[in-house]
């Protein structure tokens, strides 16, 4: 599931290299937090967060088909 989101985060920035990705398992649920350089961040949220959303919308069925919880936090 992180690499997922690494890959689409990484193409839709214009600095790739600063693109990181961490996991981690909070309780019930797996906590995935998404960095960005502070010029990428736009665009990685989207106009009205749908980007962000549709990236959440694939993380949430990885977790299902996986049947863990997930959750997506752009730091």
């Amino acid at each position: 599931m992180k690499e997922l989101i690494e890959y689409i985060a990484k193409f839709i920035a214009d600095s790739p290299d600063e693109v990181k990705v961490t996991e981690v398992e909070e309780e019930d649920r797996i906590v995935i937090r998404l960095e960005v350089a502070p010029d990428d961040k736009g665009k990685v949220i989207g106009r009205e967060g749908r980007v962000a959303q549709a990236m959440r919308t694939l993380l949430r069925v990885g977790a299902v088909k996986r049947g863990v919880r997930a959750v997506l936090e752009i730091v």
